[in-house]
């Protein structure tokens, strides 16, 4: 089995050396860098399974290398752990709408952060099946197996966030789901912050990145349609 490479980008040299030593103990191929630019450089000029991102990097911080890294296309796909020792709401959010997939505030538990990491691997390993799974409606085709989207027979680039969305949405076709629900589907029970609508703008942006590429017209969409006061509904 090809060994899967994480890139880990933490200014604490102490807690990247045992995090770097634990992952590479249980047969991860581990790439570290202390700031954001050599993080930049290494993102740019490798491929990569998993990158965990501390927010608070000298140079060039976690949130704008979160940015630069989902820009790239060789790793809009990749799935991103950001990490940071502030727990406030709204810098959850931040690192959310970022684009990261998961979020760790320090100080944690080393065997609690192995079970993210696995979970984030697991979720994008490509796998065999004899039965492709696919979603269609219109000229939208998905292939749930390998996790790529067509449009018109176009190959749709979407982060994975953007990618479950879409899941969800055409796996419950014509229903109204809620904010929370999309939420706590999506990103999961530990992301279900509160219903305030402050906090429910997470799911909001990720809609607009969604609707930016898969509607002809993003500013009067057809596909995915806001039902006020309640949530969205998809209707193909």
């Amino acid at each position: 089995m090809v060994e899967k490479k994480i890139l880990l980008v933490e200014d604490d040299e102490k807690l990247i050396a045992n995090v770097a030593k634990m992952l590479r103990a249980e047969g991860y191929d581990v790439v570290t860098a202390l700031d954001g630019d050599a993080g930049w450089e290494m993102a740019r000029g490798d491929t990569f399974d998993l990158i965990v991102l501390d927010i608070m990097l000298p140079r060039l911080d976690g949130v704008s290398l979160c940015r630069l890294i989902r820009n790239l296309p060789t790793s809009a796909h990749v799935p991103i752990i950001m990490l940071t020792a502030r727990g406030m709401v709204q810098d959850r959010i931040l690192g959310l709408e970022t684009g990261a997939d998961d979020y760790i505030v320090k100080p944690f538990d080393l065997g609690e952060f192995l079970s993210r990491v696995r979970a984030q691997i697991r979720r994008t390993s490509p796998f065999l099946s004899l039965n492709r799974v696919e979603l269609s409606s219109g000229d939208l085709r998905l292939d749930t197996t390998g996790r790529r989207v067509f449009k018109g027979g176009a190959e749709v680039k979407l982060s994975n966030k953007e990618f479950d969305l879409l899941t969800l949405f055409m796996r419950n076709q014509n229903a109204v789901l809620s904010r929370d629900w999309i939420l706590k589907n999506v990103w999961g029970e530990d992301f279900v912050i509160s219903s305030t609508k402050k906090e429910m703008r997470t799911v909001d942006v990720h809609i607009r990145w969604l609707r930016e590429k898969i509607e002809e017209n993003p500013s009067s969409p057809k596909r995915i349609s806001t039902v006020r006061g309640v949530g969205y509904r998809f209707e193909g």
